[in-house]
């Protein structure tokens, strides 16, 4: 039988290693590239992970390969636009794991049309993806940590866009959406202290992921884009996954309200 230092130091060496062990994270868009990445990486710190989106065959996919890291997970549909659907996904969440601790909203859109042609529809469904959806799957994940108890994390991905528009490039709706999803970040935020719950977002820069690959691959386009960055390249999905798991963890007990801007510096420059 162990003695009772040697559970303690057994304790603090798994709380390193696995500090989400016995929690649930439920991941919107995680089968994404950097959504996969979060949901790789709360997983090893021991979360059980729900994967959501309205992709079945990508979300049962990314669960098959975390199972065969040995991690708990399981997939949920829902439509980003239809709000009873995503209320229904966190409702299935939580009956099939009891709990939900962390969200972090990894999903959103794109729809680029200069000011002169941004039509109706484009602009709706970016409104309704990148800043509708949040608020009713912060409103979804909220209520149901409410009724436990014991506090709660949430995370979103916003973007530079959030705080910086574009030369150049039609970003209206994408601008307004996160510009949008900054504010209610901190609106969530100061709702859900007094539940012990903290709301922040990660916003960064262009990440090298499949999606940027169009903008990587021109080298005017990618010149352009660096020579903007002060540290001079662009994130890898690894600078956006550290910045979520310090929200989500006990190190960030007592931060709530704030965006960390994960830029190389854009938003500090002229």
């Amino acid at each position: 039988m162990k003695r009772a230092n040697e559970r303690d130091v057994d304790a603090r060496a798994t709380a390193a290693t696995r500090p989400f062990d016995g929690q649930v994270a439920f991941i919107a868009g995680g089968y994404g590239g950097i959504g996969e990445a979060i949901a790789h990486a709360l997983a090893q710190g021991g979360a059980t992970i729900v994967v959501a989106g309205r992709d079945e065959h990508k979300a049962d996919e990314l669960v098959n390969a975390l199972r065969r890291a040995q991690a708990r997970a399981s997939s949920v549909h829902y439509e980003a636009r239809d709000v009873d659907s995503i209320a229904a996904a966190v409702d299935d969440a939580v009956a099939r794991h009891g709990r939900l601790d962390i969200l972090v909203n990894s999903a959103a859109i794109h729809r680029e049309e200069t000011v002169l042609e941004v039509t109706e529809s484009a602009w709706d469904e970016v409104i309704d993806v990148n800043l509708k959806a949040a608020m009713f799957l912060g409103q979804a994940v909220a209520r149901t940590q409410v009724a436990r108890g014991g506090g709660g994390r949430h995370v979103h991905l916003l973007s530079v866009r959030a705080q910086l528009a574009v030369r150049d490039r039609g970003f209206s709706s994408y601008a307004s959406s996160k510009g949008g999803l900054a504010m209610l970040v901190k609106q969530h935020a100061i709702e859900l202290a007094p539940h012990g719950i903290t709301v922040n977002g990660v916003a960064p820069t262009v990440v090298r992921t499949a999606m940027a690959g169009r903008w990587l691959s021109d080298p005017a386009i990618r010149d352009a884009l660096l020579a903007r960055i002060p540290l001079g390249r662009v994130a890898e999905v690894g600078d956006v996954v550290a910045p979520v798991l310090f929200f989500c963890g006990a190190g960030a007990a007592f931060v709530t309200g704030q965006i960390l801007y994960v830029d190389g510096g854009i938003t500090a420059s002229q």
